[in-house]
């Protein structure tokens, strides 16, 4: 299975799976599995201000963190982290929101 822990405070919180993988999951369970019909509309939200993100390495050595340690925490790899921080990818919004939220930077609990 292709599954990606999210982690707060060093403890799993969210567990995301390929939704073929879920659906399966399902199966076994015994349980319906949802259509797309059925499934409720997703529909993406503008993405909130965090800009104070874009400094991104800045506020971690603020706040003295070890990259290995930031992303242990948000639940990515310390590489991909990086690649966060030298703007070469931009991170979903979970992981955004978790950022935010490690960091204290105002406006994590914005829904998007």
């Amino acid at each position: 299975m292709d599954i990606q822990i999210i982690s707060r405070n060093g403890e799993p919180e969210y567990a995301v799976l390929p939704w073929d993988q879920y659906q399966a999951l399902l199966i076994a369970a015994g349980q319906p599995i949802p259509t797309q019909a059925s499934s409720p509309a997703v529909t993406p939200a503008p993405d909130r201000d965090l800009r104070p993100l874009a400094d991104l390495r800045g506020l971690r050595e603020a706040k003295g963190l070890a990259i290995e340690a930031l992303a242990r925490t948000v639940g990515i790899s310390p590489s991909y982290l990086g690649l966060i921080e030298s703007g070469e990818r931009q991170p979903d919004a979970a992981i955004r929101r978790s950022l935010a939220w490690e960091l204290g930077v105002a406006g994590w609990r914005d829904e998007s």
